[in-house]
């Protein structure tokens, strides 16, 4: 815009910053609208501890020094022989989803023989292996 002050060579321009002003209201006005009033997170889901499950319900291989000093195999006290144990195992987790299996063996055991039998298990198509120490069954029966 120009203003003429009566004289025709000076000539001033000035910028009109009304409507700047309406327009960066307008725009405030829409912003505040847009953004939520009450921020959100992304929705996370937390995992969740298992409930129901209780040792009566898993598969527990039991390694012992049997008579004589060879290792004896039992699946829930019931006694397996060294050559079926696969068989056994792959048996027993033919129908189930999801194989999970836990191994308890005696203190006076080489670590050697439970690693073997781990082995074993895990050929037979047992994802999990879990060893089951007196803590772990002590904190297992409790649930």
């Amino acid at each position: 815009m120009t203003t003429n002050n009566g004289n025709s060579r000076s000539l001033t321009s000035e910028i009109n910053v009304t409507p700047m002003i309406d327009v960066l209201l307008v725009l405030l006005i829409i912003f505040m609208l847009i953004v939520p009033i009450v921020p959100r997170g992304e929705f996370a889901s937390a995992p969740q501890p298992a409930t129901g499950q209780s040792l009566s319900d898993a598969v527990v291989l039991e390694l012992t020094n049997g008579s004589g000093g060879e290792l004896t195999y039992s699946i829930n006290r019931h006694t397996v022989l060294r050559q079926d144990l696969r068989a056994t195992v792959a048996e027993i987790f033919a129908n189930r989803a999801r194989p999970q299996m836990f191994v308890k063996a005696d203190g006076q055991l080489a670590f050697t023989k439970v690693a073997d039998a781990i082995d074993t298990i895990r050929s037979a198509g047992v994802g999990r292996v879990g060893l089951l120490t007196p803590a772990v069954e002590a904190a297992k029966l409790r649930q």
